[in-house]
């Protein structure tokens, strides 16, 4: 490197270094000691989010029910209910100047499937951003009353025969999940897979919004299903089938929602997206709590958010599960997490164990970038920096982008350096 090249160079690290800086700067003006300052607060008061009724978009809910968003200079955020993830996907592709939203309380490869243009119309690429992940673990997989003999649970081999049979008298076995290369869609081809049934050739598979999985199951239209909490619970409520699992069976304290925005509108907007991570986080320390479990339950429940009855949400959110089929367990471990275990932050070994599943099922091509993509939508380093700025503690702030290497309940490993051998080990998969 000549002289000069060095000087350039040094200089650009300088700049940048700088402008960091001044950003950084400018986000502890904006919110001294984590509180709002009127004289230097975000660009905009607003932001569009959409969400669907999941026990998950809980944070959402409560910073604004508790006037967080509010604090950190965001009054006028709108939380706008969303039919399906279909109309959350093509909401966000209108944006929210557009009558659409800005971002959404999200299944975490959505954002990866819509950057890429994988799901929507026309192919068009819409730039997201996944800047913090809602929750840890809370899903389910139901099955339909008519197989509680098979003794099925976590090892979905005991349905492979019920469902031959079925097929065998020529009626079609569906099995139904929320978004194609969304997580239900992922967690529930990974239980029948590990079970050697085929979620290609041996089932159909179907989408069906969340909140219509409770009336699909009763009419009969569904042999199993993936969702997320309160309509596994409410399932049991009505008697029209079983939990098998609960997803944190599968892998314990999994990644689930994130919330993820337009790259366009984080970029125009960098003061107003550091508040609207410090409001969310601060929500998920609060509904972490057990203590506030019930209170919650109460608020997402209402007309005006999920409109389903308290006991459909809190047994669960307890972590205390009956599962429907006898089978009942107190304080399981296994409810929803949104701050602990490092549950909010977005760890990029978990995305990319979403692409990695996604080139398994053939929604990515083989050859795909993987950590590029990553690098490319995760934004890490602005919840780091939120965090920092909201005085977080930092034992709760994880000290790399990786969780390491992740085992699944079939012993199966995903070591985030390398997919392929992840790829390689599973035996059910469609690779193009």
């Amino acid at each position: 490197m000549t002289k000069t090249a060095g000087m350039n160079a040094s200089r650009r690290s300088l700049l940048k270094k700088t402008a960091t800086a001044a950003l950084l700067g400018a986000v502890k003006s904006a919110f001294p000691a984590g509180a709002f300052a009127a004289d230097a607060g975000p660009e905009v008061k607003g932001v569009k989010l959409g969400y669907i009724a999941l026990t998950d978009a809980a944070p959402l809910i409560i910073a604004k029910e508790k006037g967080l968003f509010d604090k950190y200079g965001l009054s006028e955020v709108q939380i706008i209910k969303q039919a399906s993830w279909g109309s959350t996907r093509d909401n966000l592709v209108l944006g929210g100047a557009a009558n659409g939203i800005d971002g959404a309380h999200l299944l975490t490869p959505m954002a990866y499937l819509i950057a890429e243009g994988k799901v929507t119309q026309n192919n068009q690429k819409v730039p997201m951003s996944v800047l913090l992940r809602l929750n840890l673990d809370g899903q389910g997989i139901s099955v339909a009353e008519e197989y509680a003999s098979t003794g099925v649970g976590l090892d979905a081999s005991k349905l492979k025969a019920a469902f031959a049979a079925k097929k065998a008298k020529g009626n079609e076995v569906k099995v139904a999940m929320t978004f194609p290369g969304g997580t239900h869609d992922l967690w529930l081809r990974y239980w029948l897979a590990a079970g050697g049934i085929d979620p290609d050739k041996d089932v159909s598979t179907i989408v069906v919004p969340p909140p219509q999985m409770v009336a699909n199951m009763k009419i009969g239209n569904m042999d199993a299903l993936c969702v997320g909490e309160p309509w596994n619970e409410q399932i049991v409520n009505q008697r029209v089938g079983f939990s098998a699992l609960t997803t944190g069976q599968l892998w314990k304290g999994h990644p689930e929602k994130a919330l993820s925005l337009r790259t366009d509108w984080v970029e125009k907007n960098p003061k107003a997206t550091q508040a609207m991570l410090m409001a969310v986080m601060e929500a998920q320390i609060w509904c972490d709590k057990m203590e506030n479990k019930e209170e919650m339950a109460k608020i997402v429940s209402s007309r005006q958010w999920f409109n389903v009855p308290v006991k459909d949400i809190l047994g669960r959110l307890k972590g205390d599960i009956n599962y429907g089929n006898g089978r009942v367990v107190k304080n399981s471990g296994l409810q929803m997490k949104f701050w602990q275990d490092h549950a909010s932050y977005p760890f990029k070994s978990h995305d990319a164990w979403f692409i990695t599943e996604n080139i398994r099922w053939g929604h990515f091509a083989a050859d795909t970038d993987i950590k590029a993509m990553v690098d490319q939508v995760n934004r890490e380093e602005l919840w780091r920096a939120a965090a920092k700025t909201l005085g977080i503690a930092a034992a709760d702030i994880p000290t790399s982008t990786s969780r390491g290497k992740e085992t699944f309940f079939d012993g199966k490993v995903f070591d985030p350096e390398n997919p392929k051998a992840y790829l390689d080990s599973l035996a059910i998969k469609t690779i193009v």
